[in-house]
């Protein structure tokens, strides 16, 4: 017999998840260090993949000309302590709640059961995005890892499309291929989220959404893990309100009533 999981079970498994990526990090890093007394470093210890920007996806695009909808698409980008972030955001968020796209940074062997277990504790659906998922009021989609996420447009509907393209800011999915597909589909109807992570990865996406007449949030200093993505955001003037991880779920509803 299966049983649904008790609260206090689901947020273990949620702070688990963090320990183990932090600890996966760790190891890899170590291992790069790593090597036999007396040997000299191999190509691999030298290899460093490049830093690509949104480019190596699609390219910048002015915002294409659109009524403004009570329809909203909600994209949120975090890394280092996201799992938690989102779990306070996405458990304050009722049933009629925007549509939201989230990419959080974790490998692919963790996403699936991420948003599983993000799903058992929210009101609103939480799943793995699937290409060609539509974006529904009561629904978050998480970018699966090792893929990027891009939010398009057909009509008046926004679904997602998923891309097996090179690393953005050494990630896939990046943030900022999400922000800067938001931005060029959505425009002024979207809102951007940037919580807690170490880099500048959704920075410049988050400035794309903001120019395209997007409302654009980032967590405070106070309440992130890392205060990197974020504050790379504030520093290029991207971000329209600095919130307290609490008061960006209310914040975002508040804008998005109709």
């Amino acid at each position: 017999i299966f049983t649904k999981p008790s609260l206090g079970d689901t947020r273990q498994f949620l702070q688990d998840a963090g320990a183990m990526l932090c600890e996966a990090i760790k190891g890899a890093a170590q291992a790069r260090l790593r090597r036999r007394p007396g040997t000299a470093p191999g190509p691999a210890f030298l290899k460093v993949p490049p830093k690509l920007s949104a480019d190596a996806v699609m390219p910048a695009m002015v915002s294409r000309s659109m009524v403004e909808t009570t329809e909203k698409v909600v994209a949120v980008g975090a890394s280092t302590g996201g799992t938690e972030a989102l779990r306070v955001f996405l458990e304050q968020m009722p049933l009629d709640a925007p549509g939201i796209v989230i990419v959080q940074h974790m490998p692919e062997q963790f996403t699936r059961s991420f948003a599983n277990r993000l799903n058992e504790i929210c009101r609103i659906t939480v799943k793995e995005a699937q290409s060609g998922d539509t974006i529904i009021r009561g629904r978050a989609l998480i970018a699966p890892g090792n893929q990027h996420m891009l939010v398009k447009r057909s009509g008046a509907r926004y679904y997602v499309e998923l891309q097996d393209a090179p690393l953005v800011n050494r990630h896939r999915p990046s943030v900022d291929v999400l922000f800067r597909s938001t931005a060029c589909y959505a425009g002024k109807n979207s809102i951007g989220v940037l919580m807690t992570g170490m880099g500048d990865d959704g920075a410049k996406g988050l400035l794309e959404m903001k120019e395209a007449g997007a409302k654009t949030i980032a967590q405070n200093e106070q309440s992130c893990v890392v205060f990197g993505m974020p504050k790379e955001a504030i520093r290029l003037n991207a971000v329209s309100k600095v919130l307290p991880l609490e008061q960006i779920a209310a914040h975002v509803l508040s804008m998005t009533k109709t």
